[in-house]
């Protein structure tokens, strides 16, 4: 069931993040501008040190954020910063933007919450103030990756470190639900991230998951090799956190190792500079697909609600592109789905 954009009311974390608070302001006014009357804004902050910014504002965006029928600040005294011990910091700052706006979302005054902070604190507290979906034993975070196809879902991201077969089961159907539904791919495909294609490699839990995988009504493509992760043969990739966190930052080191290899090539001669030159257009649609900026920030997959963590270096235009995955979230009962989908997929044993 769709949900009434103009009921979507989104808690934002004002506080979160390595250029918080003026980039999230920015950001949160970009996306109020590009999609008018699709949700409301709920700015959770230190209210005043919110004020006082949004007056110095250029006036087109102040006259945004101070539209009280679009977007509003509701006040949160405390903040979890990066060095903060996530679990402990959700305990002990019960008053901090991230605990706010998630008791908001848990209260149904918010329909979901987006932060570009303490990455541990958002998903310690998304698990413990909304709580896990009905047969999910763990969320977890999926990041979309390019490849020569189109867009891969990796699941898990970095929130599960250690994992039994049925948390990678149960990833590859969140994961194949959410390409569904956001993507619009219509039976997505699986692969179980693994050091070989046979069935017979990996360790135990990688081994009883290709078991769990092959016996579920999921399009399950076998094992895929680091090599092959690009080719875009599979939809969802399925992994442990430890692993995937790995794959996803090295990926996110792409950009700028291109990035410098192309300037030393122009600065070896006038030729090599003219080749630069010329790819250089083409180097950016490349780069433009490694950006996280493109996609905002990741979903927490299998908490009862949608929260949608960012990365902590994150521009205004990745603050306006998480807000807009959290409304299209919102807007399309994704978490609901899951809940469904994990219902109807039960595994046999795992």
């Amino acid at each position: 069931m769709n949900h009434n954009t103009s009921d979507i009311h989104i808690a934002i974390d004002a506080m979160g993040g390595d250029f918080a608070p003026p980039c999230v302001l920015e950001g949160t006014a970009e996306a109020l501008r590009n999609r008018p009357g699709r949700f409301r804004a709920l700015l959770v902050g230190k209210e005043q040190v919110l004020r006082e910014l949004i007056a110095k504002l250029p006036a087109d965006v102040r006259r945004l954020l101070e539209d009280e029928t679009r977007c509003s600040i509701v006040n949160a005294t405390e903040v979890i910063d990066m060095h903060d011990s996530p679990t402990a910091a959700v305990k002990s700052k019960k008053n901090s933007s991230i605990a706010v706006g998630l008791q908001m979302h848990q209260a149904g005054t918010a329909s979901a919450f987006v932060s570009a902070g303490n990455t541990g604190a958002v998903l310690s507290a998304s698990t413990l103030i909304l709580g896990r979906l009905a047969n999910v034993g763990r969320p977890t975070i999926g990041a979309l990756i390019p490849t020569v196809k189109r867009p891969c879902l990796l699941v898990d991201a970095g929130a599960n470190v250690d994992c039994k077969a049925r948390h990678l089961f149960e990833f590859a159907v969140m994961g194949a639900l959410y390409v569904k539904t956001m993507l619009e791919v219509e039976r997505p495909r699986v692969g179980l991230l693994n050091i070989g294609e046979e069935e017979s490699k990996g360790n135990e839990v990688a081994q009883a998951a290709y078991r769990l995988l092959a016996e579920s009504p999921l399009d399950f493509k076998g094992n895929v090799e680091g090599r092959d992760v690009l080719k875009g043969d599979v939809d969802v990739i399925v992994c442990d956190g430890f692993v995937g966190n790995i794959l996803l930052k090295f990926g996110e080191g792409i950009p700028s190792f291109f990035k410098a290899k192309f300037s030393a090539l122009a600065a070896q001669s006038v030729k090599d500079k003219l080749v630069a030159l010329l790819a250089r257009n083409s180097l950016r649609s490349i780069m433009k697909e490694l950006d996280y900026q493109e996609h905002g920030g990741v979903p927490v997959l299998g908490v009862n609600g949608v929260s949608i963590i960012g990365h902590g270096r994150s521009t205004p235009k990745a603050i306006m592109n998480m807000i807009f995955r959290a409304e299209e979230m919102v807007s399309r009962s994704v978490h609901r789905q899951i809940e469904e989908s994990l219902a109807r997929f039960q595994p046999h044993a795992g």
